[in-house]
């Protein structure tokens, strides 16, 4: 076989296994099916989302991140005075009156590094030339496409972000001015545009020249930060994986100064050490929760700024320090549980028949509610994610951090999982509970992926559709706050994964909560 991909949307994996096909690696698909997200899943990604890339490659060169996440913007202008940001309370919908306030407008939009990161991404590994991998995200701008049910509960939940403004009503409504439903047509033909202008001309096109001009005037006349400078400035910045041992196996993720990557890593460290229980009992959930309660303590006092100073990897994975958490933890489930006071993603997952494995996160957060008129690129929200400027404001020009974690999942013989995720805060528990599923309990990808998800939001612990109820009242009676979930739902992120199996054949889902596919491409 040549390959396998897993991706937010069944577009988007055809597009990265279409690579496959044409003798492409996993690099190579992993960037034709970013672009294609642009377009199959534009409320989550696409030319002003930032994200990050792990490349394990095969044989003996290192693994490396590129980090292309957005940053502070500000350069050679003044602070506008006044600027403020438009909150907007997203549902979750289903059956849980869960909400999020997401913050949007010009005054939340940071520095994207998306088009950067896919360039540079392909110059250190790709094998194709760089015009054929955006080809099939042009022809599906142009084309258009329907809107699937996943992706049209998507389109409902973001409604007023996606047609906050006159350019994303033109966009995302239909011929009756209603937001589009499942089965509507959707095309992007500015978008295509763009996308031609970065296939001719490299991501130099959205950095500097005309569309950078577009980007900062459009910011700046709604009273945003974002400048020229700070686009022709922005640079890819190259970093070194965090890992750690997890049963066997080699977990590699995103580092510092990304948040995400260091705590899958510290949760599944100490879910070695206090796992307990078979899968989906009272048991097993709670060692979940006490990790999760163990990783929101790790983000305490001095968490945000050990991201940039460094060794914040060195202290929290270091044998002392998971002893005294594993305590902690132990002591919990012996008694009573401790209380303690406590976005919009899409990803890409691939391995080739040569053994490389590609990891892409990418996102706008939930989006800004800025489209560029007349190019098709909607700018993030990132300055207004409370989860990553707790700290106020900083620097220009300074990357903030995410939870993004593209991660590879290695044994001693190579990749063993390749997986990421959707889901804010979220995400960092839905991939700790998919690589458990497989490497702890034996599950296929597939269902490691379905399998029911917790999380925990103290003092509250979701459990999503599917736990036994008799198991849930155990929990209770332990003293746990539970929120029942009757459903699945995408609140609970988005998770798509590639898996090695032990007879070397490649398996690959999607999830289904937020409408992923996972394509095995064969060897013709």
């Amino acid at each position: 076989m040549r390959g396998a991909i897993a991706a937010g949307h069944p577009l988007t994996a055809a597009a990265g296994a279409r690579m496959l096909e044409e003798g492409g690696n996993a690099v190579d698909a992993c960037v034709a099916a970013g672009f294609a997200a642009w377009v199959a899943e534009s409320p989550l990604s696409g030319p002003g989302a930032g994200g990050f890339a792990l490349v394990v490659p095969a044989g003996r060169r290192p693994a490396r991140v590129a980090d292309f996440f957005v940053a502070t913007p500000g350069l050679g202008r003044p602070l506008p005075e006044g600027a403020e940001m438009h909150a907007v309370d997203v549902g979750f919908g289903g059956d849980s009156e869960t909400t999020q306030i997401f913050r949007i407008g010009e005054a939340s939009c940071a520095v994207p590094g998306a088009a950067a990161g896919l360039e540079a991404v392909h110059r250190a590994y790709g094998r194709l030339p760089w015009r054929e991998l955006l080809r099939p995200a042009i022809e599906l701008s142009r084309a258009g496409f329907e809107l699937t049910r996943p992706q049209a509960h998507l389109h409902a939940i973001l409604d007023l972000i996606l047609r906050h403004s006159d350019e994303g009503r033109r966009l995302y409504s239909g011929a009756d001015g209603a937001r589009l439903g499942p089965g509507d047509p959707l095309r992007f033909p500015d978008l295509a545009d763009t996308l031609e202008r970065i296939g001719e001309g490299g991501a130099a096109e959205l950095y500097r020249g005309e569309l950078a001009g577009a980007i900062a005037a459009t910011v700046q006349a709604g009273g945003g930060g974002l400048t020229r400078d700070d686009l022709a400035a922005y640079r890819v910045a190259w970093r070194r994986p965090v890992r750690v041992g997890y049963l066997g196996h080699e977990v590699i993720s995103n580092p510092p100064p990304s948040s995400g990557g260091i705590l899958v890593a510290y949760g599944l460290a100490l879910l070695e050490r206090t796992g307990r229980g078979a899968l989906g009992s009272a048991e097993a959930i709670a060692s979940l929760a006490e990790v999760m309660r163990e990783q929101t303590r790790a983000r305490g006092a001095g968490f945000t700024s050990g991201l940039h100073r460094g060794g914040l990897a060195r202290r929290l994975l270091a044998t002392g320090e998971l002893a005294r958490a594993a305590a902690r933890i132990d002591a919990r489930l012996a008694g009573e549980p401790e209380h303690a006071p406590a976005g919009g993603t899409t990803h890409v997952s691939v391995v080739d028949a040569d053994g490389n494995a590609a990891s892409l996160s990418s996102s706008t957060g939930s989006g800004s509610g800025v489209i560029v008129p007349g190019t098709g690129i909607h700018l993030n929200n990132m300055l207004g994610e409370y989860d990553l400027v707790a700290g106020g404001p900083a620097m220009p020009g300074r990357r903030l951090t995410s939870m993004m974690a593209p991660t590879v999942v290695a044994a001693p013989n190579g990749p063993r999982l390749v997986v990421g995720s959707a889901g804010s805060v979220r995400l960092r528990g839905a991939i700790m509970q998919v690589i458990a599923n497989v490497v702890r309990h034996g599950l296929g990808v597939g269902e490691a992926i379905d399998r029911p998800r917790v999380h925990l939001d103290e003092p509250h612990l979701h459990c999503e559709g599917g736990f036994e109820a008799a198991e849930l009242d155990r929990l209770e009676a332990l003293g746990y706050d539970i929120v029942r979930w009757r459903r699945r739902n995408l609140f609970f992120g988005g998770t798509n994964a590639v898996e090695v199996c032990d007879n070397g054949t490649l398996a690959a889902a999607g999830d289904a909560r937020r409408g992923g596919d996972g394509i095995v491409v064969e060897a013709s």
